[in-house]
């Protein structure tokens, strides 16, 4: 079974978050639009799978990659040979880097060369990984950032309405966070994830100033993402928990991460770090480190769908799924993977178990 296409599909959804986001990533004003690039690859046998790049403002650049570099030399190779099509095209193309729009595109197409595995196989992803251990996952809602103390506080209690007992914040300003905390309540688990604001000195300092809100956990408290000896010094004297990863590429820097005592919370992101083929290759590192696993999925396709796979079989019984707490114009599974009561279904078809709607393709595509 021979690849014959691989093709990037922008899309542009728009989305509105009841409230005016600060997130300049998202845009100004009540409703934002969330870009992603899917990435489809068909094959000689008529199976076709499809794979997720994480990318937003970055699409242009991964798009590039995966027309100019990826499909060109993924022509031609049997599809099964997943592993070693992660390993042959890393190696050829390494020179251009080892993270960023080139294993973004990369990531995209383990994902869908999974999906196309488990279809030929007439099995989901999840039996492929050993089974799953759970057929429905707890979910959080991931707030964006308002910087608004009415705002959080409003979207906080409409979280919890809507079943969630666990909520991400992506706030830096303290009253911010502590309205987030009063509209919670003291039995919400909140986790707080500030993205790599801070030298060490200020997030020690931050980190006591945030203790009273009892997080979960902190997450990429520290600049650069990298500085793992950093992250290491603030857990070995903050009480909150210290979680990262998103932004690591290989998985030789998620060993170096864990090695040094970097975090409580590892979070491989598989649009971002090569798929799951590198995926189940952090869990497994982490679980012989006694870390724990909470993947990164801030995104609405195939690769949450590859994040939810990989948790039900490899995670454990503390795993839960992050969900991109947005209204999206439009969903790509028409519904299907929206949590109810604060917990996810796993798909059970063959493969990814769920293929994006064409007609929202066709309305939603950017070309």
């Amino acid at each position: 079974m021979k690849i014959t296409s691989v093709e990037a599909i922008p899309l542009r959804i728009p989305f509105t978050v009841g409230g005016t986001s600060a997130a300049g990533a998202w845009g100004k004003g009540g409703l934002q639009a969330a870009d992603s690039l899917l990435v489809k690859v068909t094959t000689d046998a008529g199976l076709v799978g499809w794979g997720e790049s994480f990318g937003f403002t970055a699409i242009p650049a991964v798009r590039a990659v995966v027309d100019s570099m990826i499909a060109p030399a993924c022509i031609g190779m049997e599809a099964g040979r997943i592993e070693a099509i992660a390993e042959d095209l890393q190696r050829r193309f390494h020179i251009f880097g080892r993270g960023g729009a080139v294993m973004f595109g990369l990531s995209a197409l383990d994902i869908a060369l999974w999906d196309i595995a488990g279809k030929a196989a007439g099995v989901p992803v999840h039996a492929m990984l050993g089974g799953a251990r759970r057929n429905r996952l707890p979910a959080y809602a991931s707030l964006i950032r308002y910087a608004n103390a009415d705002a959080i506080a409003a979207n906080v209690r409409r979280a919890l309405g809507d079943g969630y007992r666990s909520l991400k914040l992506h706030e830096v300003d303290l009253a911010v966070i502590a309205a987030a905390r009063e509209a919670a309540g003291p039995d919400v688990e909140i986790t707080l994830d500030v993205n790599c604001p801070w030298s060490l000195r200020e997030a020690i300092d931050m980190a006591e100033k945030l203790e009273p809100m009892r997080l979960r956990w902190l997450e990429e408290p520290v600049w650069p993402p990298e500085n793992f000896d950093g992250l290491a010094a603030l857990r070995s004297i903050s009480a909150i928990p210290v979680a990262a990863g998103e932004n690591a590429s290989t998985l030789i820097e998620f060993q170096h991460m864990l090695a040094c005592g970097a975090v409580d919370f590892v979070q491989p992101s598989p649009a971002k770090m090569g798929g799951i083929t590198a995926l189940r290759k952090v869990m497994a590192l982490a679980d012989a480190q006694n870390v724990a696993v909470m993947v990164h999925t801030f995104y609405d396709g195939p690769g949450l769908l590859a994040s939810i796979h990989a948790t039900a079989a490899l995670g454990d019984d503390g795993s839960m799924i992050e969900w991109r707490y947005f209204d999206m114009e439009a969903d790509l599974y028409g519904g299907a993977l929206r949590p109810r009561g604060g917990h996810i279904d796993v798909p059970s078809g063959p493969g990814l178990g769920l293929d994006p709607d064409p007609a929202v393709i066709a309305r939603y595509r950017v070309d």
